[in-house]
């Protein structure tokens, strides 16, 4: 059985009206296991009801939550969440909390040591004590999946460049892309070629980029693909890319060709972009009734 270990933040998503248990390592941690892979999340909780309610949560979904630290200092994360007129999230997020205090350990070494893969966010390397874990970590994985997510203030160029040499696969949306070659000062004239420029600068042959509703863009071993998207109603953005990265990454690890690893992912992001939550589940019914509609 494959298996996938996840580092980085996991906390509360605050909406106006209610919470949910989110942040993107639980999300994708989440998504890979209701598809039937072996997962486990390095974080850090803090010693309190909602880090309780967080360690509770995974082990009922079945997510390996020995690698979950309890930290006795700082607070378990919460984010207030913000949607717009379009339904897109915005984010505030507390700090310090818990997840920035990742200490490393033997036990966590062993975990990524044993997993296919490594998937971690530029997010959780914002303080000094997490991101000297991963960097840690980094040089025991397999394979390296980086999400680029790009919050300010919590990133410096310097830092980020640093991720994404180490990484093996990066994933990053249009927006973030636009930015990314702003930082690093690359002027191309249309997506491919600022993911080329992107691909040449980090050494990284496999990088995705995700365009909302239009799809996304794959560049995988100097090919590209290509999704032009799903028609979907909008209930909220959170979580939709985080489930878009598990589905790609593990079909592509499942050695499934890049066009089909692509198209399953973009339907798999846009169900959760037209469902309340990050992680919602959806039953083979469910997708190939979706799949009926776009067609």
């Amino acid at each position: 059985m494959m298996r996938i270990t996840c580092f980085g933040e996991v906390l509360w998503d605050i909406f106006p009206e209610h919470k949910k248990i989110g942040g993107a390592p639980l999300n994708v941690a989440l998504r890979m296991y209701s598809m039937g892979i072996k997962t486990s999340v390095i974080t850090r909780v803090g010693n309190d009801e909602l880090g309780n309610n967080i360690l509770k949560h995974l082990e009922k979904e079945g997510v390996g939550i020995h690698t979950c630290q309890i930290d006795h200092v700082y607070k378990t994360g919460e984010v207030v969440v913000t949607l717009d007129e379009n339904n897109t999230a915005t984010y505030e997020i507390s700090e310090p909390v818990a997840w920035d205090f990742i200490e490393f350990s033997d036990a966590i070494s062993k975990e990524v040591e044993q997993s296919d893969a490594l998937v971690f966010g530029s997010l959780a390397s914002r303080n000094e004590v997490s991101r000297t874990t991963l960097l840690a970590l980094l040089q025991k994985a397999k394979y390296k999946i980086m999400d680029v997510n790009l919050r300010p203030p919590h990133y410096s160029e310097d830092e980020l460049l640093e991720l994404m040499e180490k990484a093996d696969f990066i994933k990053l949306n249009d927006e973030e892309l636009e930015e990314l070659c702003d930082l690093l000062h690359i002027q191309e004239n249309d997506i491919e070629n600022n993911i080329k420029s992107i691909a040449n600068k980090t050494n990284t042959s496999q990088i995705c980029v995700t365009k909302g509703g239009k799809g996304a863009t794959l560049f995988y071993d100097n090919e590209f693909y290509h999704n032009t998207g799903y028609k979907v109603i909008v209930v909220d953005t959170v979580g939709a890319g985080d489930s878009f990265l598990a589905t790609l990454v593990s079909n592509l690890i499942l050695q499934e060709s890049p066009q089909k690893s692509l198209d399953k992912a973009c339907l798999i992001g846009a169900m959760v972009a037209g469902s309340e939550g990050a992680n919602p589940i959806f039953s083979q019914s469910q997708i190939d009734e979706f799949i009926k509609e776009q067609s």
